[in-house]
């Protein structure tokens, strides 16, 4: 298996309170820019907790030879 770098972010605000959110970029060694797209999910702690779990196992089944 390969060795990765995961790049991520969190914040948690209450409901309602972000307005906008913006891709992060990625500067690479080869120059080259790269872009993070940022999510949102709301509900309870819970919640938040099981929607992030399954989007977790969503992107890894994107990349299963890593």
């Amino acid at each position: 298996m390969a060795n990765l770098t995961l790049i991520y972010g969190m914040q948690l605000l209450p409901e309602g309170e972000a307005i906008t959110v913006s891709d992060a970029r990625i500067h690479l060694k080869s120059g080259k820019e790269s872009r993070v797209a940022m999510h949102v999910i709301e509900g309870t702690q819970e919640e938040i907790r099981d929607q992030l779990n399954r989007r977790l196992d969503v992107f890894f089944s994107r990349f299963p030879e890593v």
